[in-house]
């Protein structure tokens, strides 16, 4: 499941509830948010909650809330009348390190709860079963990571993920978002460091291929427009969309590699090779005469020199030297190089001018 996060700091406004349709539209079915309330808000919040549930209902989208019994008492609720928190439209709640397992264990049985995966132990999952938890309704979620430098290592990230799939657990890691960024500190927030900065798409084919991975939740308010896009076309077509800038000129060539793509059975280590490219009309394609280097995401067409591979398609995955034989028509925007890399073998993709 893909899924958003919404925060309750700040109103939600007719776009709020746009931007919901829109991601929802797209193949995102699961809301998180995050009730840690300032003394002066209680009531803001309340109603901030109330709204942000009537929009998940409307979707059918599921709310998923991180909170503290604190929390939970300010805005009239309580671990101890689960049912009511349900008619709230929340549908499941992510338990703040301070509450108990016995509390724990004990909303378990009336609704989804989701643990720390980072953090769950093997003394917590014993204590979990001894009062009575109900495991079909535990999720194990990870953190996000506001500061650059503190996101989890890979490693690290396969191994908790492993135990817990040893358990049953369903698992949920954040990727970071590209749109509106979540302050104080506005550098994203994803649950594995490396995935800082990168775009949202790759980082989130990297999830899915793990396979260690259920759930997979953007961490900042929001992706762009292109991004939710791109999100569509890869999950709901099994189309990789790759954004690109003309280099060349000609009408002839840009008509040849803008549309659609398969990645050819049979990978190469250092190209993506359109295996469309053959059936492609044969046009006559002169060397061009200012060679440059082929930089990671140059997209390329053989030239005459080549003799019968005159045609072929190609985007490099890294630099590659120039070509008397290989001339330069596009490249791949830099924020989509990333992309590049999860274009497997037999990969469809889409090239898409933005000129």
């Amino acid at each position: 499941m893909l899924g958003i996060s919404i925060f309750l700091g700040e109103e939600l406004t007719e776009e709020t509830e746009q931007y919901l349709y829109k991601m929802n539209e797209s193949g995102f079915s699961g809301i998180f948010s995050s009730l840690h309330i300032p003394e002066d808000n209680v009531s803001h919040y309340r109603k901030r909650l109330a709204k942000l549930s009537s929009f998940a209902k409307k979707l059918n989208m599921e709310l998923m809330v991180d909170i503290s019994g604190e929390a939970l008492t300010k805005i009239g609720l309580s671990f101890d009348r689960p049912i009511e928190i349900l008619a709230t439209g929340i549908t499941g709640l992510r338990m703040d390190y301070a509450i108990s397992n016995k509390t724990i264990a004990s909303v378990s049985n009336h609704l989804k709860v989701a643990l720390n995966a980072s953090t769950i132990s093997e003394e917590d999952v014993h204590e979990l079963r001894k009062y009575g938890a109900n495991f079909e309704n535990m999720e194990a979620w990870h953190n996000y990571y506001p500061r650059p430098e503190t996101g989890l290592d890979m490693p690290t990230f396969l191994e908790k993920n492993n135990w817990l799939k040893s358990l049953g657990f369903r698992i949920m890691a954040f990727v970071p978002g590209n749109g509106k960024l979540r302050g104080p500190l506005f550098q994203q927030l994803p649950t594995i460091e490396d995935h800082r900065f990168k775009h949202p798409l790759a980082c989130s084919i990297e999830l899915t291929k793990i396979g260690l991975v259920d759930d997979i939740y953007i961490g900042d308010p929001s992706i762009t427009d292109e991004t939710r896009e791109q999100f569509k076309a890869y999950y709901q077509e099994q189309t990789l969309i790759l954004k690109y800038t003309q280099v060349s000129h000609n009408p002839i060539y840009l008509d040849l590699i803008t549309g659609n793509h398969w990645n050819r059975m049979d990978p190469a280590r250092d190209v993506l090779r359109s295996a469309e490219a053959r059936f492609k009309p044969r046009v006559e394609i002169k060397p061009e005469e200012n060679l440059q280097p082929r930089s990671k995401g140059s997209i390329t067409i053989d030239n005459e020199l080549y003799g019968r591979y005159m045609g072929e398609i190609q985007i490099t995955k890294l630099d590659l030297k120039a070509d008397k034989k290989v001339n330069t028509i596009a490249k791949v925007v830099e924020t989509d190089l990333d992309l590049i890399d999860w274009c497997l073998a037999g990969q469809q993709f889409k090239l898409k001018s933005m000129n």
